[in-house]
């Protein structure tokens, strides 16, 4: 049996023209709502985060969602029927330049932040560090052992390394075993939790300054075209020059395609006057793997040194870049988290700060909205290029936008693409389009930018660190883990029920605004209030203490 929760809202209507509600909870058979003057009897139940339809339905009709076409009908559907796959089908408004019109916002409201600032570390560039990491790249696959090796003796020595939890529990298992002869599951059961990096143990480190060492691995850099080799050195050279690095330690084999003079020129078509450490080492040239990684180690610890020597100082907001991502996303992703996060968007902009949207195939059917909102005809231009393209690419591989929606995401009410891009647009608030970026490119002017990646989280947060977020904020409904090495990655949740189940991947929750005790723009100004904290240090993302450091290059091939 159902029991509603009386003190909740039970469904919500989203914009003027859409024709369908949300569920904001379970709703069982026979549930009376009154909407728009009309008592709509629900045929059957409703579970939260989907949509049912307050108008009927013939097959072919057009549905409406957040104001946009989201899908047409396969099925007749009767007003307060839920829609499933079973009876809706993906579909999308038209697009086109000759479309655009002109576009106005209302700013939001600054003066609680504007005398603000965040504590971060000041390069020679004018950019700003919300961290202080050193980096450890392979211009080839063929060097990851090495990557390996030198993390595992930095890491432990140094104090970054993870906690040993994990580990004692297998000792732990071992030791019964050796004893009894069997897998006791009741001793040898897991009791302790990983456990997070104290003020103390930070304060008690050798290099207090320095907030961590990056070791990233990759499967690129040979045995590819030379574009696949560029793109690599092009993603590269955007975490060399990104504000949370100090410097850079780059390992090579020697041979392979990827070269240490496209690194340079890629680092140098971002940063004409780059002047950070940035360390290399063939290991062809040193013959031996132990002649290599000894030379690599006093270099680098030189280099740690040096780069312990900044401090935090106070810097203005307009300093920020914020990515904006969503996955894992659920049928409240659209309602709490994602316009909650566009409104902090919003005011980040108001301030002078950049911020970036990724995932283009989560932009579809909400493509003339954000055509109509480009400052710049060329930017409009260059979105639908882009857009076009990359749908072109899909289809040539059998595949499509529509494609995109993960089984957790439909399970959770996210049944059409369309409908998940309305919602997944919605982190974008609602400023002017200031510029538009293929993959790794980085802004040149604040404000928001639409930046070209796929839908996949680690491919998406990864370009967006290269394309120079200092921060990425990344809203979820059914919780993921992720994070980036260089930019601390704050998971905002859609409904509290994911911060109870899953509390030490969440970092904020925008729950909330679905029940209805805060509005989209409180919650989005105490997430702002929040990433300044990030951004200073005094917080510590989940990602971060969980050691989590997402990086996979995106080679430009087709995913949704």
């Amino acid at each position: 049996m159902t029991h509603l929760t009386a003190d909740v809202r039970t469904f919500l209507h989203i914009h003027p023209t859409d024709t369908v509600l949300v569920a904001l909870q379970d709703l069982p058979a026979g549930y009376r709502i009154v909407h728009g003057g009309k008592v709509l009897v629900l045929p059957h139940p409703v579970s939260a985060k989907h949509k049912l339809t307050t108008v009927p339905l013939a097959v072919g009709d057009p549905v409406q969602m957040y104001g946009v076409r989201v899908g047409r009908a396969t099925q007749p559907v009767a007003p307060g029927e839920p829609l499933t796959t079973f009876n809706l089908k993906h579909e999308a408004d038209p697009y086109s330049l000759s479309r655009r019109q002109p576009y106005h916002w209302q700013p939001p409201d600054v003066s609680a932040f504007t005398s603000l600032t965040f504590d971060g570390y000041h390069r020679a560039d004018g950019s700003v560090g919300t961290r202080n990491y050193w980096l450890v790249v392979p211009l080839v696959f063929c060097e990851n052992r090495n990557i390996r090796m030198l993390q595992e003796a930095f890491e432990q020595e140094l104090g970054y390394g993870q906690p040993q939890t994990y580990r004692q529990q297998v000792r732990k298992r071992i030791e019964s075993y050796r004893q009894t002869g069997r897998h006791d599951r009741e001793t040898a059961a897991p009791t302790d939790q990983p456990s997070k990096i104290t003020e103390t143990e930070t304060a008690g480190r050798l290099f207090p300054n320095l907030d961590g060492i990056r070791f990233l691995t990759h499967d690129m850099g040979c045995g590819g075209t030379n574009t696949d080799a560029d793109r690599l050195c092009a993603l590269l050279a955007g975490y060399l020059v990104h504000p949370n690095v100090a410097g850079a330690t780059v390992l090579s084999l020697g041979c392979q395609k990827s070269q240490i003079d496209t690194l340079w020129h890629e680092i140098r078509k971002r940063q004409p006057a780059f002047d950070r450490p940035l360390l290399y080492f063939d290991q062809q040239t040193y013959g031996t793997e132990a002649a290599l990684l000894t030379d690599a180690i006093d270099q680098t610890f030189a280099g740690l040194i040096e780069a312990n020597q900044n401090e935090r100082r106070p810097a203005p907001l307009h300093k920020l870049s914020v990515g904006l991502k969503c996955g894992g996303s659920d049928g409240f992703s659209g309602i709490s988290a994602n316009p909650a996060l566009g409104h902090a968007s919003d005011l980040l902009v108001q301030l002078g700060a950049t911020t970036l949207l990724a995932e283009f195939p989560e932009l579809c059917g909400v493509e003339q909205e954000l055509i109509d909102r480009c400052e710049r005809e060329d930017d409009a231009a260059r979105f639908v290029e882009l857009m076009e393209n990359y749908a072109r690419r899909a289809a040539a591989v059998g595949a499509h936008f529509d494609m995109n929606p993960s089984v957790g995401n439909i399970k959770d009410g996210l049944i059409t693409d369309a409908i998940k891009s309305a919602g997944a647009a919605r982190k974008a608030g609602h400023a002017p389009v200031a510029g538009v970026l293929d993959y790794t490119e980085q802004p040149t002017r604040p404000g928001l930018h639409l930046l070209c990646t796929p839908g996949n989280d680690v491919l998406a947060t990864t370009g967006m660190a290269a394309s120079g977020a200092n921060l990425i904020v990344f809203t979820t409904g059914l919780g993921t883990p992720t994070g980036n090495p260089v930019a601390p990655t704050v998971k905002v949740s859609t409904n509290t029920r994911l911060v109870q189940r899953m509390p030490d991947i969440i970092d904020f929750d925008a729950g909330a605004v679905v029940n209805g005790t805060e509005t989209i723009a409180q919650n989005g100004e105490q997430m702002l209030r929040h990433l300044i904290d990030v951004a200073s240090g005094r917080v510590l993302t989940k990602a971060e203490q969980l050691g989590q450091t997402d990086f996979i290059p995106w080679q430009q091939d087709v995913n949704l």
